[in-house]
Protein backbone atom coordinates (compact mmCIF):
# COMPACT_ATOMS: atom_id res chain seq x y z
CA UNK A 1 0.00 0.00 0.00
CA UNK A 2 1.27 3.29 -1.16
CA UNK A 3 2.57 5.68 1.70
CA UNK A 4 2.63 9.50 2.14
CA UNK A 5 4.06 12.05 4.69
CA UNK A 6 1.45 14.76 6.46
CA UNK A 7 1.57 16.63 8.93
CA UNK A 8 -1.85 17.95 8.20
CA UNK A 9 -4.38 15.72 10.20
CA UNK A 10 -7.73 17.43 10.67
CA UNK A 11 -9.91 15.05 12.69
CA UNK A 12 -11.24 12.07 10.63
CA UNK A 13 -9.37 13.76 7.13
CA UNK A 14 -5.51 13.74 6.04
CA UNK A 15 -4.73 16.65 3.65
CA UNK A 16 -1.20 16.15 1.86
CA UNK A 17 0.80 19.08 0.84
CA UNK A 18 1.30 19.80 -3.01
CA UNK A 19 4.56 17.60 -3.81
CA UNK A 20 2.70 14.41 -2.09
CA UNK A 21 -0.62 15.21 -3.28
CA UNK A 22 1.40 15.48 -7.04
CA UNK A 23 2.51 11.77 -6.30
CA UNK A 24 -0.53 10.78 -5.20
CA UNK A 25 -2.67 11.96 -8.24
CA UNK A 26 -0.57 12.83 -10.87
CA UNK A 27 2.18 9.93 -10.59
CA UNK A 28 0.57 7.19 -8.52
CA UNK A 29 -2.63 8.10 -10.54
CA UNK A 30 -4.70 6.85 -7.23
CA UNK A 31 -8.75 7.11 -7.79
CA UNK A 32 -11.29 8.29 -4.74
CA UNK A 33 -11.74 4.65 -3.07
CA UNK A 34 -8.10 3.64 -3.63
CA UNK A 35 -6.81 2.75 -0.53
CA UNK A 36 -3.37 4.32 1.15
CA UNK A 37 -1.19 4.81 4.30
CA UNK A 38 -0.25 8.15 5.66
CA UNK A 39 2.18 9.02 8.41
CA UNK A 40 2.41 12.48 10.46
CA UNK A 41 6.14 12.37 11.59
CA UNK A 42 5.28 12.58 15.38
CA UNK A 43 4.01 8.33 15.34
CA UNK A 44 0.47 8.70 14.05
CA UNK A 45 -0.10 6.33 11.34
CA UNK A 46 -3.17 6.10 9.70
CA UNK A 47 -4.82 3.89 6.91
CA UNK A 48 -7.44 5.34 4.57
CA UNK A 49 -8.97 6.27 1.23
CA UNK A 50 -9.15 9.22 -1.09
CA UNK A 51 -11.68 10.64 -1.01
CA UNK A 52 -10.70 14.20 -2.96
CA UNK A 53 -8.09 13.67 -5.10
CA UNK A 54 -6.93 17.26 -5.68
CA UNK A 55 -3.23 17.28 -7.39
CA UNK A 56 -2.38 20.24 -5.10
CA UNK A 57 -3.99 19.11 -1.96
CA UNK A 58 -5.36 15.65 -1.90
CA UNK A 59 -7.63 14.73 1.31
CA UNK A 60 -7.81 11.36 2.70
CA UNK A 61 -10.67 10.01 4.63
CA UNK A 62 -9.33 8.39 7.95
CA UNK A 63 -10.43 4.98 8.54
CA UNK A 64 -7.99 3.77 11.00
CA UNK A 65 -5.37 5.43 13.15
CA UNK A 66 -2.27 4.09 15.37
CA UNK A 67 -0.88 6.49 18.09
CA UNK A 68 2.89 6.06 19.22
CA UNK A 69 3.55 3.47 16.22
CA UNK A 70 6.87 1.86 16.74
CA UNK A 71 7.77 4.38 19.66
CA UNK A 72 11.26 2.99 21.24
CA UNK A 73 11.94 3.64 25.00
CA UNK A 74 15.40 5.51 23.76
CA UNK A 75 16.87 8.45 22.41
CA UNK A 76 19.46 8.35 19.92
CA UNK A 77 21.03 11.67 19.13
CA UNK A 78 24.17 11.90 16.69
CA UNK A 79 26.45 14.89 16.27
CA UNK A 80 28.27 14.01 12.11
CA UNK A 81 30.89 15.77 10.33
CA UNK A 82 29.33 15.81 6.59
CA UNK A 83 31.15 14.14 3.84
CA UNK A 84 32.80 15.83 1.08
CA UNK A 85 30.82 13.96 -0.72
CA UNK A 86 27.13 14.29 -0.11
CA UNK A 87 26.07 11.43 -1.65
CA UNK A 88 27.74 9.63 1.12
CA UNK A 89 26.01 11.65 3.54
CA UNK A 90 22.57 11.33 2.67
CA UNK A 91 23.44 7.52 2.43
CA UNK A 92 24.09 7.69 6.39
CA UNK A 93 20.66 9.98 6.45
CA UNK A 94 18.56 7.10 4.58
CA UNK A 95 20.31 4.21 6.55
CA UNK A 96 20.22 5.80 10.30
CA UNK A 97 16.35 6.95 9.73
CA UNK A 98 15.65 2.96 8.39
CA UNK A 99 17.52 1.37 11.62
CA UNK A 100 15.80 4.28 13.79
CA UNK A 101 17.38 7.36 15.07
CA UNK A 102 15.54 10.62 16.38
CA UNK A 103 17.90 13.69 16.35
CA UNK A 104 21.19 14.40 13.60
CA UNK A 105 23.03 17.39 14.16
CA UNK A 106 26.16 18.21 11.04
CA UNK A 107 29.08 19.42 12.65
CA UNK A 108 31.85 21.20 11.26
CA UNK A 109 35.13 20.60 12.72
CA UNK A 110 38.53 21.47 11.82
CA UNK A 111 39.23 18.90 9.41
CA UNK A 112 35.63 19.12 7.27
CA UNK A 113 35.80 19.12 3.90
CA UNK A 114 32.44 20.19 3.41
CA UNK A 115 30.84 23.28 5.37
CA UNK A 116 27.91 23.84 3.35
CA UNK A 117 24.34 21.54 3.13
CA UNK A 118 20.93 22.11 1.95
CA UNK A 119 18.73 21.15 4.78
CA UNK A 120 15.65 21.27 2.52
CA UNK A 121 17.67 17.90 0.40
CA UNK A 122 18.89 16.40 3.42
CA UNK A 123 15.18 16.62 4.52
CA UNK A 124 13.74 14.72 1.62
CA UNK A 125 16.38 12.40 1.88
CA UNK A 126 14.29 11.48 5.26
CA UNK A 127 11.09 11.80 4.68
CA UNK A 128 11.39 9.61 1.77
CA UNK A 129 13.51 6.80 4.08
CA UNK A 130 11.08 7.38 6.96
CA UNK A 131 7.81 6.38 4.60
CA UNK A 132 10.01 3.25 2.72
CA UNK A 133 10.62 1.69 6.09
CA UNK A 134 7.19 2.39 7.45
CA UNK A 135 8.38 4.61 10.61
CA UNK A 136 5.98 7.07 11.97
CA UNK A 137 8.42 9.59 13.74
CA UNK A 138 10.32 11.87 11.32
CA UNK A 139 14.16 12.17 13.11
CA UNK A 140 14.60 15.88 13.75
CA UNK A 141 17.55 17.42 11.32
CA UNK A 142 19.59 20.45 12.86
CA UNK A 143 21.10 22.97 11.28
CA UNK A 144 24.82 22.76 11.06
CA UNK A 145 27.07 24.10 13.92
CA UNK A 146 30.66 24.15 14.57
CA UNK A 147 32.43 21.41 16.79
CA UNK A 148 33.13 23.59 19.25
CA UNK A 149 30.03 25.39 19.77
CA UNK A 150 28.28 22.45 19.87
CA UNK A 151 29.99 19.93 22.52
CA UNK A 152 30.06 23.07 24.63
CA UNK A 153 26.53 24.14 24.59
CA UNK A 154 24.83 20.58 24.10
CA UNK A 155 22.90 19.61 27.24
CA UNK A 156 25.56 17.57 29.72
CA UNK A 157 22.95 14.63 30.42
CA UNK A 158 22.42 11.20 29.16
CA UNK A 159 25.50 9.43 27.84
CA UNK A 160 27.42 11.40 25.65
CA UNK A 161 30.27 9.59 23.20
CA UNK A 162 32.72 10.49 20.80
CA UNK A 163 33.96 8.12 18.49
CA UNK A 164 37.43 8.27 17.25
CA UNK A 165 40.55 6.09 15.70
CA UNK A 166 43.41 7.79 17.98
CA UNK A 167 45.47 5.68 19.95
CA UNK A 168 44.33 6.69 23.11
CA UNK A 169 42.25 4.74 25.88
CA UNK A 170 38.55 4.41 24.84
CA UNK A 171 35.53 1.92 25.64
CA UNK A 172 33.97 -0.38 22.58
CA UNK A 173 30.79 1.05 22.23
CA UNK A 174 29.39 -2.18 21.94
CA UNK A 175 30.52 -2.33 25.78
CA UNK A 176 28.69 -0.02 26.65
CA UNK A 177 26.02 -0.29 29.61
CA UNK A 178 23.98 3.02 30.00
CA UNK A 179 22.56 4.29 32.64
CA UNK A 180 19.69 5.76 30.92
CA UNK A 181 17.74 5.86 27.61
CA UNK A 182 19.52 9.47 26.13
CA UNK A 183 22.22 8.78 23.64
CA UNK A 184 24.79 11.39 22.12
CA UNK A 185 27.47 10.14 19.69
CA UNK A 186 29.55 12.29 17.66
CA UNK A 187 31.18 10.61 14.46
CA UNK A 188 34.09 13.14 12.90
CA UNK A 189 35.14 13.65 9.39
CA UNK A 190 37.23 11.76 6.90
CA UNK A 191 40.57 12.08 9.16
CA UNK A 192 38.69 12.20 12.12
CA UNK A 193 38.64 14.76 14.67
CA UNK A 194 41.83 16.53 16.01
CA UNK A 195 43.85 15.63 18.99
CA UNK A 196 42.29 19.36 20.24
CA UNK A 197 38.79 18.36 19.60
CA UNK A 198 39.40 15.09 21.31
CA UNK A 199 40.44 16.71 24.64
CA UNK A 200 37.72 19.68 24.23
CA UNK A 201 34.93 16.73 23.95
CA UNK A 202 36.16 14.89 26.48
CA UNK A 203 36.56 17.87 29.47
CA UNK A 204 32.59 18.28 28.75
CA UNK A 205 32.40 14.89 29.17
CA UNK A 206 32.11 13.05 26.53
CA UNK A 207 33.24 9.38 26.45
CA UNK A 208 35.59 8.00 23.76
CA UNK A 209 34.76 5.22 22.35
CA UNK A 210 35.69 2.70 19.36
CA UNK A 211 33.68 1.36 16.91
CA UNK A 212 35.21 -1.75 16.44
CA UNK A 213 38.52 -3.06 14.74
CA UNK A 214 37.89 -1.81 11.21
CA UNK A 215 38.68 2.00 10.15
CA UNK A 216 35.62 3.11 9.18
CA UNK A 217 34.38 5.74 6.83
CA UNK A 218 32.12 8.88 8.41
CA UNK A 219 29.04 7.44 7.07
CA UNK A 220 29.86 3.78 8.10
CA UNK A 221 30.40 4.85 11.31
CA UNK A 222 27.20 6.52 11.80
CA UNK A 223 25.16 3.49 10.91
CA UNK A 224 27.20 1.28 12.84
CA UNK A 225 27.00 3.82 16.06
CA UNK A 226 23.17 3.71 15.22
CA UNK A 227 22.57 -0.18 14.77
CA UNK A 228 24.87 -0.92 18.14
CA UNK A 229 22.87 1.01 20.22
CA UNK A 230 19.53 -0.37 18.86
CA UNK A 231 20.90 -3.62 19.40
CA UNK A 232 21.74 -2.79 22.87
CA UNK A 233 18.72 -1.21 23.86
CA UNK A 234 16.67 -4.02 22.35
CA UNK A 235 19.02 -6.78 24.15
CA UNK A 236 18.60 -4.55 27.68
CA UNK A 237 14.55 -5.01 26.64
CA UNK A 238 14.47 -8.57 27.33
Amino acid sequence: MHIFYTKNIQGQIGILDEIESHHCIKVLRLKPGDEVCMVDGIGGFYEGIVSVPDHKACTIDIKQAKFEYGKRDFHLHIAIAPTKNIDRFEWFLEKATEIGIDEICPIICQRSERKALRDDRLEKVITSAMKQSLKAYHPVLNHSVSFNDYVKSHAKTGTRLIAHCMEEEKLELIRIKPQNADFTILIGPEGDFSAEELQIAVKEGFIPISLGNSRLRTETAGVVACQIISDIMTLREK
